[in-house]
């Protein structure tokens, strides 16, 4: 009977020490949820906001500021020449605004995007940004 206490106990302490977490949906939770929110702070800046809830401190961040230049898209004309124009040049203007949720131990237990922004079929800037997801380059031909 003892040492079927024991083992429960033991049980018990190993699955309070782990981390609850959800599926990663995205590049950025995959990278942070479970992380050290300093860890998070120090590479990217400090947090604009918060908001204490229970054991839990909900930071609100924005950062990751670009200015994206896109060319101007043609159309292949014939003999290899530039025909009409598909689509004019544009400048994108960058930044990424995340909310974390830390727990008192200051792990990040949750952190969901609330600003982004999405440029064609890759990565949306704060899975590039935050995430470390990077956009395959063009190929050639």
């Amino acid at each position: 009977m003892n040492f079927r206490m024991m083992t429960a106990a033991g049980l018990a302490l190993a699955l309070a020490g782990c981390t609850t977490v959800g599926p990663a949906r995205n590049a950025v939770e995959a990278r942070w949820n479970g992380q050290p929110a300093g860890t998070f702070f120090a590479q990217f800046g400090p947090p604009t906001a918060d908001v204490e809830s229970g054991d839990t401190t909900v930071y609100s961040w924005k950062g990751g500021y670009k200015t994206r230049r896109i060319p101007a898209e043609y159309a292949k004309g014939p003999d290899g020449k530039r025909g009409k124009r598909i689509s004019a040049a544009r400048t994108e203007y960058l930044s990424c605004s995340v909310q974390l949720t830390v727990s008192s131990d200051y792990v990040i237990r949750s952190i969901r995007v609330a600003g982004d922004h999405r440029s064609g079929d890759g990565p949306t800037w704060c899975e590039e940004f935050l995430g470390g997801a990077k956009t395959e380059a063009p190929k050639a031909g």
